[in-house]
């Protein structure tokens, strides 16, 4: 099973490294050490403990919907023409493009800056390991 450092589960997980490592002491999150003496956890608890956190990151006030990935981060650049708007934000390590309507953009009130989050459904997800 793959193990990871506390730095690379801060990026994975898109939080600080100071936080995982509180996480850790807390007895949040299990770590074993390598014979080096650094902390590293195990890929599976790390998985595990994505989705726990994604659950208690979970907004009870939203509507109920079949579309489970959600991304909050914040608006980083907006561009419109007369009928469409190109939405880019960031959301952790992950940047997001989304194309909608301009009346839909100046409805919601987007521009840099703004905090939303990307609520994404797709019949077709792609999942690549890197090498």
């Amino acid at each position: 099973m793959p193990e990871f450092r506390i730095g690379q589960a801060a990026e994975l997980l898109g939080v600080s490294v100071d936080r995982v490592r509180r996480w850790a002491d807390d007895g949040r999150l299990a770590t074993t050490r390598t014979s080096g003496q650094h902390r590293v956890i195990d890929g599976a608890d790390l998985a595990a403990f994505a989705v726990e956190l994604a659950a208690d990151d979970a907004d009870d006030s939203t509507v109920a919907q079949s579309a489970r990935n959600r991304f909050t981060g914040l608006v980083t650049k907006v561009t419109k023409n007369e009928v469409m708007a190109q939405i880019e934000m960031q959301a952790g390590q992950h940047r997001i493009v989304s194309l909608i309507s301009r009346e839909a953009a100046d409805d919601l009130g987007l521009e840099p800056g703004v905090l939303t989050t990307a609520v994404v459904k797709s019949t077709n997800v792609v999942i690549q390991r890197p090498e």
